[in-house]
Order: C-alpha cells, then structure tokens, then sequence
C-alpha cells in the first residue's frame, strides 16, 4: 500500500505533458538521489532498533571467597558462587517493541516525504529548462524576422524611402536580443546543472525536454480533502502515535522487575566430628523483586509526553494552515497564469494582423519602420510572457498536485 500511494503521488505529479520523459526523470532522481538514500538508511536503522527492543538486563555473575571461613554445622564454607537474571514485568518488551515500531513507522513516512519533495524539485527544474528554452526559440524567431526587415530597410534606403537610422535601430534591436538569447544560454545552463544534481547525475548531461507545451483547456479537479492525507500532515500522526507507544512502555518501566537467581556455597568436611551431610555443598535458589518506590522519574515522564502530544497536535494544525495556504495561492496563481495566456493569445493575433498591415503598406511604399519595431517590440513581449504563463501553470500544477495528492 506505501508503494502504491507513493506511485500514485508520482503518476498525478507527471500527468501533464510529456509525462513518460519526466517520470523517467524521477524515477532516476529517487534511486539515485543522496538525501532520499540517507532517508532510506534512517528507516533500516529505525528498523533495527525494533530488533534491539528485545532485551533483558546484563546476568549477574558473582564470586565470593571466605577469607574467614564461617563454621556450618556440616563443615565451613569456603566461597559463594552466584548467579542472577532480572526480568521486566509482563508486557513491557512488547511495549519497546512498539514503541520501534511507532518510531519506525515515522521515519518510514518522512521517507515519503523527501520523495515527494525530490519529484516536485524535478518536475518545477524540468518546466523551467523548458521556459528558457521556448524564449530562446522566441528570441531567434523574432532576430530572423529582423533581419527579413533590416532586408527591406536596406531596399528602402535604396530608393529614398527610408534612412540609414532605420537600419541601425534594426541592427541595435536585434544585438539587444542576441544579448538575451545568450543570457538565456547562461541560464539554461545552470538550471541544467541543477535538474542533473536533483538526478546526482554528469552535470553536463544533456536533458530532453519538450519542444512545445499548451496549457490544457480544462484544469484538473483538486480538492482540500486530499489535503489532510499529505505526507507532511501525516507525519504528525506518526509522531503522535509513538508519544502514545511511549507512554504504554513508560507506564510498564514504571512496574517491578523480578529477578530469578541461584547461590552455590561449597562446603569443606569437617574432620573433628561426622555429623549427618558432612561437608555437604550448598545450592540455594532465590526470587528478588525490584520496586521503584521513588517513581518520581515516570511521573515526570509521563507529563512530558502528554505536553509532547499537546505540541505535536499544534504543530500540525500550523502546518495544515501553511499547506492550506500554499494550495490557496497555487490554484490562484495558476489561474491567473490562464487568464494571463489567453490574453497573450489574443493579444499576439493582432500583433500579428498589425505586422501584416505593415508589411502591406511596405508594399505601397508607405512603411514606418519606427511602427515595424513598435509592433516587434510586443510581439515579442506577447510571446515571452505566453511561455512564462505556461512555465508558471505547470509550476504551480505540480505543486498543488504534491499538496493534495
């Protein structure tokens, strides 16, 4: 069931677009990751402790010798041999046992937790690769469509109908881009490096990524009730759960120990008399119970984990307000990412029939290239802002997925 929950968390994260490229990604990251491999460590320990739980106290082993031998009717004794095993009271390696388990269980969950994390990591790195590199395809766009004008500038200029300020304003405009498109370069390569160090992979290693990305028609259905089953949330439960498992195993510490043990008293022969069992050895079992009569110690104990339980409850409750929080501004950001798009659309489609306009006029030798770079100037915009509303839906799509789902 924890695999299957922790697929499903994967398959909701990678559900948009190119889902199959990604969840390969992850995949990769969680297996070879080092923070969830030293998770993974975390929980085997946690889970050897459940195994250390099984003890009993060390076995007394004692040797006494007589200096001054004490005379018995049967002879003197000459040493005490001694032997002894306290046992706790009933129950009580049942409750450390479950009380590792408990604790087991919570590190158990905080590995879900850093899988989770680590696949959002990978998915919000994953969409930002693609953000700067559908500017950059923007960019070198909108530098070609340039020079297709700095082309009819250099026609115009020819036949009078336009200056050499014209050309110049089109060959600043497009260094002004190529200097973009190369700190776009600059940009894409250190998210590249930190896409590969999410997967502890070459840093250089080439990543593929998707060429075009649409924001869908219709967003996916989130509700607040998978909030309350996100890992974070449920880890205070763990925690709560192991306060309680500690307080059973206190409560049991709290009783008597009772010990089993077993003296053996050589004894010599006497030789001035021969009474009946001369020289007879001594063998005597004994039972000890130890009472802890000044239990001020599990007293105090169990007022802590009752303050425990209190603050683990108000702990959650102040990070269910924080996931509420991020979910509330999640969808609302990729609402506003929506609107934003479509108005960009819109937007770029009379930017576009205006760019037609002008280059009809050219035709009739009628061009203001101060209009051509003005209706550049926000076709660009348009189209930089429309991969940015489709880099911050898909941001925030994966991160309401990672909250309630």
């Amino acid at each position: 069931m924890k695999k299957l929950n922790l697929i499903s968390c994967l398959f909701f994260l990678t559900a948009f677009v190119n889902a199959q490229e990604l969840q390969s990604f992850i995949e990769e990251a969680i297996q070879n990751n080092p923070e969830v491999q030293s998770f993974d460590i975390k929980y085997a320990i946690a889970e050897e402790k459940i195994k250390e739980a099984n003890w009993l106290p060390n076995t007394e082993f004692s040797l006494g010798y007589f200096v001054s031998e004490p005379e018995t009717r049967v002879g003197a004794q000459r040493a005490r041999i001694g032997v002894k095993q306290m046992l706790p009271w009933f129950g009580t390696l049942t409750a450390r046992e479950n009380y590792a388990t408990s604790m087991a269980d919570a590190e158990y969950v905080e590995i879900a937790i850093s899988k989770r994390k680590l696949a959002l990591s990978v998915s919000q790195s994953y969409y930002r690769l693609y953000a700067i590199r559908a500017k950059q395809e923007v960019l070198e766009e909108n530098i070609r469509l340039l020079n297709t004008y700095e082309r009819l500038a250099l026609t115009s200029v020819e036949v009078g109908k336009a200056s050499a300020v014209d050309v110049l304003r089109l060959q600043i405009r497009q260094n002004e881009m190529q200097q973009k498109k190369e700190v776009l370069e600059e940009e894409y390569s250190a998210e590249q490096t930190v896409f590969n160090n999410l997967l502890n992979t070459d840093k250089n290693a080439l990543v593929t990524i998707p060429t075009e990305m649409n924001i869908p028609e219709i967003d996916p259905i989130n509700t607040l009730d998978g909030l309350a089953l996100n890992p974070e949330l449920l880890k205070y439960d763990k925690l709560y759960e192991s306060v309680a498992q500690s307080e059973l195993l206190n409560q049991r510490e709290g009783l008597p120990m009772i010990g089993f043990g077993v003296d053996y008293l050589p004894v010599s022969e006497r030789t001035d008399a021969f009474p009946s069992d001369n020289g007879k050895d001594i063998l005597m079992p004994m039972v000890s119970v130890s009472i802890p009569i000044f239990n001020n110690r599990y007293k105090s104990i169990s007022k802590q984990n009752e303050l425990r339980q209190q603050e683990i409850n108000l702990q959650k409750d102040e990070r269910l307000n924080v996931l509420e929080s991020a979910l509330s501004k999640a969808v609302s950001q990729r609402n506003q990412s929506r609107i934003a798009y479509n108005t960009q659309e819109q937007n770029l489609k009379q930017a576009k029939d205006a760019e037609q306009i002008l280059i009809k006029n050219y035709e009739t030798g009628t061009i203001d290239f101060n209009d051509v770079l003005d209706i550049q100037e926000l076709q660009l915009k348009f189209e930089l802002n429309q991969v940015e509303s489709i880099q911050i839906y898909y941001i925030q799509s994966v991160l309401i997925n990672y909250l309630v789902n």
